[in-house]
């Protein structure tokens, strides 16, 4: 792995704003450890506690303890001392403000994740797992990002990694018998392999799906006419009275967001104004708003009321959908009808092509219906979740498993040898970029500018 080229001394308050009994400052690079006893006034004991007083020049700071992790044996790779104090944002502050005065400067959002990274001390998918540790919201997301943290998911990749590799090897034999190609690529049992490699690339995107959706979320947009009870089913689903409800057409006016967990599964619920036109400018935003919306949400819950409904109306309103999407993305499969107000009318029936659910927000009927329903539109099963993921993960994986399948199907037509072996390169091409084997500086930028800072 290739050394961090910046060997700055950084430091950074490592836990969360506000006051508590303990707060944090590490410090990381060259001359850390000297920069520390300078503030500790006293010699520094490798992993020990130390007990001392921060003083910088005649000035006391704070008492604490100071633990010191030479190099290589540190979080970062790098020399690394923590100084624990009182938990209050102006003594942290006096502390960071005295070591910038003796060289050290304030890091960058995740700058430390970034030099372990670069250090040898985690991998990318490991070090994006200490991200998703920290912002996990469940216990079951917690578990998933210890496990990739710990190298679950680097490992399963490192293994198809190994693979391709060793296919390769054997492509790469094979193309100085051009006459031969097929029979000896046969006889290596490259073709029965890349079989192998396709459902256990298959079986991993599968679990990195579920890992991504347990990490980001799903985005889900109330959407629907006015006064069909969209704010009322937010509250439901939330467990609380979070959003206004009134008999008043128009009440919603801008996107109301309710970040909550059903049955493991993270959502962002967004209530959004009601799709109508109007004379009214602040209304008319919100209605813009909620359409801009639509074309962000994972699921959109299109909400509609019983009394009066009819399968017209139904179809009407997703035609509209459709024609109103500019991207020219709308999906059908993406929208969920809820037929609300249920305790009021019997709904009519709907064709089985139309996703559909029946419902009352007043009285709950149908609401642990329509939680079940969101885990089968983006297919989730918490007790598959094996390790935490993100979007990124997955599309690397696809992207191999495409080259794979092409790598089969240039066999299968009887093309040339390299054409086979460039496909599996590009394919462990895309499984590197997971783990940070190959990553353009820019991905890493954005990657860890993700973190807060002190991590």
């Amino acid at each position: 792995m290739t050394q961090v080229l910046d060997q700055d001394l950084i430091c950074a308050i490592a836990t969360p704003p506000g006051q508590g009994g303990i707060g944090i400052v590490r410090l990381s690079g060259v001359g850390a450890k000297q920069v520390a006893e300078t503030i500790c006034e006293r010699k520094l004991v490798a992993r020990s506690a130390v007990y001392c007083q921060f003083v910088h020049g005649s000035e006391h700071l704070d008492d604490g303890i100071a633990l010191w992790f030479p190099e290589p044996q540190s979080f970062t790779g790098e020399e690394v001392v923590e100084l624990q104090g009182h938990g209050g944002p102006v003594v942290q502050q006096r502390i960071i403000n005295a070591l910038c005065g003796l060289g050290a400067r304030l890091a960058r959002p995740g700058e430390f994740s970034e030099r372990a990274f670069h250090n040898g001390k985690l991998d990318l998918a490991q070090a994006e797992g200490v991200a998703d540790l920290i912002a996990s919201t469940s216990e079951a997301a917690a578990r998933a990002a210890l496990n990739t943290l710990r190298g679950d998911f680097s490992n399963k990749v490192n293994v198809l990694i190994e693979e391709l590799t060793r296919l390769r090897v054997q492509v790469e034999a094979a193309i100085d018998f051009p006459d031969e190609e097929i029979e000896i690529l046969e006889q290596a049992g490259v073709v029965n392999a890349l079989g192998s490699l396709d459902k256990i690339l298959t079986n991993i995107i599968a679990s990195a799906n579920q890992g991504r959706l347990l990490s980001n979320g799903v985005q889900v947009a109330l959407i629907g006419a006015p006064n069909v009870g969209k704010s009322s089913l937010l509250n439901a689903l939330a467990g609380e009275d979070a959003a206004i409800v009134t008999d008043i057409p128009g009440t919603t006016r801008d996107l109301l967001k309710i970040d909550l967990l059903v049955n493991n599964l993270p959502i962002r619920l967004i209530d959004t104004a009601g799709l109508r036109d109007s004379s009214d400018a602040v209304e008319q935003q919100g209605v813009a708003r909620a359409r801009a919306q639509i074309a962000q949400a994972d699921i959109v819950l299109l909400v509609m009321a019983a009394p009066d409904l009819s399968v017209a109306a139904v179809s009407q309103q997703l035609a509209d959908l459709k024609a109103e999407d500019q991207e020219e993305q709308f999906s059908s499969a993406r929208v969920l009808v809820v037929v609300n107000k249920a305790d009021l009318a019997l709904p009519p029936d709907l064709p089985e092509e139309v996703n559909h659910i029946t419902v009352s927000a007043l009285t709950g009927a149908g609401i642990d219906q329509l939680k079940t329903k969101l885990h089968e539109f983006v297919g989730f099963a918490d007790e598959s979740t094996e390790f935490s993921a993100r979007a990124r993960h997955v599309d690397a994986l696809k992207a191999s498993a495409d080259q794979v399948a092409a790598a089969q199907l240039a066999l299968h037509d009887g093309l040339a040898a390299e054409l086979v072996a460039e496909e599996l390169a590009l394919a462990q091409h895309y499984l590197g970029s997971i783990t940070g084997d190959i990553s353009a500086d820019d991905l890493l930028g954005r990657i860890f500018s993700e973190f807060c800072i002190g991590k």
